[in-house]
């Protein structure tokens, strides 16, 4: 089987219902388990999808109860992402956000601005499914990416340079997107949603033992074609996204030359039902069943089918194997 890395960039609640979505439809139509990938780098929202699939736990269980209607399904993503606390001082907000941002103007002006919840929910949620097994990191490669506010650079928790934290908490600290969640404690650094470095953080697949043969891009917040109606903020996103990532993969394919890079990204048609809010919970479910709809012509694509069933078609190969 080839060598597979899995790149899970963030996207908001509708993010994670679109990689969810993306990834079981993979499995049914290759029989690839994404848990079989080599490496998983994870940010923001596809931290908790990767700390899900770590765990074999990629599952519409993880979303959805037997009986829920799609507003209940709401209701719950609300009440365990959306949780008040006290508001962060503003003087954290002008140490790590303001000044720096007078000197270096940009997206890291938002560094410890107030916000109304914080990101403890997300760790819980990934407690709630993972039990024990939340407070340690997984057994294979993962690594998940969040922002140090203080020195201002992406941490790769997973790898040896970062602090050893436990991935219910690496989770909350890639997910506390700023004005939203107010930044994650941890061991005395204060950590923001990874994405205010990259939405996808691709090339940190690079520091796995040996070239791999497909790196595997989820990416909700780099389409390259806009919905009608998208709002400027849309466009926005989207083209830093698409920038970074670009940059990220140039980088993989200097260093492997002979890996494969697929990007998988929504269409117009399933951004309609993702946007313009990734972080409403009423859009999940409408998220997660477009894309599923969306999945069979994405794969089938040429492009993408023949990248697809050349490194991850012997996973179905291996099931009828394991079934007779």
């Amino acid at each position: 089987m080839s060598a597979v890395g899995l790149v899970l960039g963030g996207g908001g609640i509708t993010g994670a219902a679109y990689e969810m979505a993306t990834l079981m439809a993979v499995e049914l139509a290759t029989g690839w388990n994404c848990n079989y990938a080599d490496v998983i780098v994870g940010t923001s929202s596809g931290s908790f999808v990767a700390s899900l699939i770590r765990h074999n736990r990629l599952d519409l269980d993880s979303l959805v109860l037997p009986t829920d209607d799609r507003d209940q399904v709401a209701e719950r993503i609300k009440e365990r992402i959306f949780r008040r606390r006290p508001g962060v001082k503003v003087t954290t907000w002008m140490r790590h956000g303001i000044l720096p941002g007078v000197r270096k103007p940009g997206l890291t002006l938002l560094l410890g601005s107030p916000a109304p919840y914080d990101s403890n929910g997300l760790a819980d949620w990934v407690r709630d499914e993972l039990g024990a097994e939340a407070e340690l990191w997984p057994s294979k490669p993962t690594v998940i990416v969040a922002f140090d506010a203080a020195s201002r650079r992406r941490t790769a928790f997973g790898t040896e340079q970062a602090p050893e934290i436990g991935i219910a908490d690496a989770v909350a600290a890639s997910s506390a997107i700023p004005l939203i969640f107010r930044p994650f404690p941890y061991h005395g650094r204060a950590y923001v949603d990874g994405g205010v470095a990259s939405g996808t953080h691709a090339d940190l697949v690079l520091g796995n033992h040996r070239p791999l043969d497909l790196v595997l891009v989820v990416a909700p917040m780099a389409a390259d074609e806009e919905r009608r109606g998208a709002l400027p903020h849309e466009r926005l996103f989207d083209r830093v996204g698409r920038r970074y990532l670009d940059e990220e993969i140039a980088i993989i394919k200097r260093r492997w030359p002979d890996t494969e890079v697929l990007v998988l990204r929504p269409s117009p048609q399933v951004l309609a039902s993702m946007r313009p809010n990734p972080m409403e919970a009423e859009l999940a479910v409408p998220a997660f069943v477009r894309t599923l709809i969306s999945m069979k012509k994405t794969l089938a694509q040429h492009g993408n089918w023949s990248v697809l069933s050349r490194h991850l078609g012997s996973g179905r190969k291996a099931r009828v194997r394991q079934r007779s």
